[in-house]
């Protein structure tokens, strides 16, 4: 494809509104243009790799047997009000009326009209199990549409719904969607982990999140990896469970007695002003938990998770307590703290990490004053206790006792178990082979396919520009022609005809522009094999061949005779690498 011939507006200022490093890059590199906030043209050279992502999707989909239809953008309110979404899923969801004044929406997702297709389809056990899946534009109009493609309103994702007869027929499939996903991931030339995650609005009550390793993510991640470094757990760091600690309880010392404490109600004020490091005074945090008041305590070093304390507790709404609720509930806000309570509304549960503490902090449970040399067991009594934390690096897996290490992703990609979530709500039923009416069990994966391409970029970037994964470039090779002479254009015109004879895609760099500028806009673009025809170089008989992808980035110089095989190597063996990771990712499933 000659360069001349395609729209790549590249830009040397980034906008201001631009902060993560793939919104930058796409807008300079001339891939999407602002339509409106959270809204983007995706310009050629975007569409080109967004296909690639939704091709390798669509193929590993196939692969593992599920089918391809396409859903309506456009569903009717009354099957999110089946759902009971309609008044659960929020402001996200882009609500409208039609001329006639019905309500409708645009889908963020499509569990609703996925259930109804089957529930009016499938009548039997034995046109189950299915598992049907499109690639299609979502809508949700995010509050704060931020990041690009990261964080858009409008994006590209692949969504799959399965429907089983039974628990067992459901769990198989979505280990078989894990593997699935697994493939995917790698084929896309990507490092990621999939990790244990909260089900969120979706429902459900088994997931996992693909986190594309990158150190700009919003997601921590915390993992463990086995004797051979493979990974063998991981989790996003609100679901990672951690394991009771391994130490002698501490032996109390003096009696704990109240101090004045004037004005000081963080962690960080009642730590300095007592001289003690923050592990020493106990944080307690009040909630609402299903209408009933609960101080959360943990190390004051330490984070209580609402996620956590909601599956301690077998609860379905968390939310923090004002400070007048927590008043009229007989708390001091500040000052609240588990020994010597008198609330008896007031639920305790105590994070697993402070079993065994002696020589703590807590609030008093006056204005003004905390409680010092408090103990575990000794002062205040424990009726339930709870991994109620956040996971940390250096935390031990509480699944299989190893130490985690940490870092930060890019979620990419999202499978649940559903169980009857939707189908109960919306009566989607078969008939089973012993003739009695049985719900089906339910699972559904999503890829986002525009933001798995932006995530590549977060991994994938220097301070020139992208260095795509050859997978899913927009082109395998830069061929760059130094000059317009006859010699020139027509060695590189042969080049390319021969590379595109071989199903190797090029950018041919036909523009009359300064090799200079053409080398920066190649390197903002990202293509992974650079190839320089013509200048000094073809005088010598060679041209310069440079890996975009490699981090040293040295140019070779391959005689003019050998070009063509030399590159076909290169971009067949990036292609075999990332066919190889497949592989390898899905026998470590």
């Amino acid at each position: 494809m000659r360069y001349t011939k395609l729209l790549i507006p590249t830009v040397k200022e980034t906008p201001a509104d631009a902060v993560v490093v793939s919104h930058r890059l796409m807008l300079r590199a001339g891939f999407i243009r602002k339509l409106a906030a959270g809204i983007y043209t995706y310009l050629p050279l975007a569409q080109r790799t967004f296909t690639k992502v939704a091709n390798i999707v669509r193929e590993e989909m196939n692969r593992a047997g599920a089918q391809e239809l396409l859903m309506p953008a456009v569903a009717p309110a009354e099957l999110w009000q089946e759902s009971g979404r309609w008044d659960q899923y929020g402001p996200e969801l882009l609500r409208f009326k039609d001329r006639k004044g019905g309500d409708f929406i645009i889908g963020p997702t499509h569990e609703e009209v996925i259930t109804a297709l089957v529930r009016d389809e499938v009548k039997s056990y034995k046109q189950l199990p299915l598992n049907l899946y499109q690639i299609q534009t979502k809508f949700r109009d995010e509050v704060r549409p931020r990041f690009g493609l990261m964080r858009g309103r409008e994006f590209t994702m692949k969504d799959a719904y399965s429907f089983h007869v039974d628990n067992a027929d459901a769990h198989r499939e979505y280990d078989n969607m894990y593997a699935a996903y697994c493939r995917i991931f790698a084929r896309c030339g990507l490092r990621f982990r999939a990790v244990e995650a909260d089900t969120g609005s979706i429902g459900g009550n088994r997931s996992h999140e693909f986190q594309v390793l990158a150190d700009s993510g919003e997601d921590a991640i915390v993992f463990t990896v086995d004797d051979k470094g493979r990974p063998s757990y991981g989790a996003n760091v609100e679901l990672a469970p951690i394991a009771r600690p391994e130490r002698a309880p501490e032996t109390p010392g003096q009696p704990a007695c109240v101090v004045e404490t004037p004005h000081k109600k963080t962690i960080d004020d009642v730590a300095k002003f007592l001289g003690l490091a923050h592990d020493r005074v106990l944080k307690a945090v009040l909630f609402l938990v299903d209408n009933n008041a609960v101080m959360a305590v943990c190390r004051g070093d330490r984070d209580v998770n609402e996620i956590k304390l909601k599956k301690a507790l077998g609860a379905k709404q968390v939310r923090l307590l004002t400070d007048d609720e927590a008043r009229r509930k007989g708390l001091v806000p500040g000052y609240a703290g588990p020994a010597a309570l008198d609330a008896p509304e007031v639920t305790v549960v105590v994070d697993i990490g402070v079993q065994g503490l002696a020589g703590l902090v807590c609030g008093a449970n006056k204005e003004g004053e905390h409680r010092v040399q408090v103990a575990e067991g000794r002062d205040f009594a424990v009726a339930i206790w709870g991994d109620l934390t956040t996971a940390q690096k250096g935390d031990r897996c509480g699944k299989n006792g190893d130490v985690y290490d940490a870092a930060r992703g890019i979620e990419v990609g999202h499978v649940f178990f559903l169980g009857t979530k939707y189908s109960s709500a919306m009566k989607a039923t078969f008939q089973g082979e012993d003739k009695v009416e049985r719900l089906c069990v339910m699972g559904c994966y999503g890829i986002g396919v525009t933001r798995t391409a932006a995530a590549a970029i977060e991994q994938n970037h220097d301070d020139d520009g992208i260095r795509w994964p050859a997978p899913i470039a927009p082109f395998h090779v830069s061929l760059v022609a130094l000059g317009n002479e006859a010699e020139t254009m027509d060695l590189a015109s042969k080049m390319e005809g021969a590379w595109e004879a071989q199903g190797i895609e090029v950018l041919f760099d036909d523009r009359d522009e300064r090799p200079g500028v053409k080398f920066k806009d190649h390197d903002l673009i990202g293509c992974p094999v650079r190839v320089a025809v013509g200048g000094k170089s073809l005088k010598e008989g060679v041209v310069e061949v440079k890996l975009r992808t490699d981090t040293k980035e040295q140019t070779k110089k391959v005689p003019v005779a050998e070009a063509v095989a030399f590159v076909t190597g290169l971009v067949s063996g990036l292609l075999a690498d990332a066919k190889r990771a497949a592989d390898e990712a899905e026998s470590r499933h």
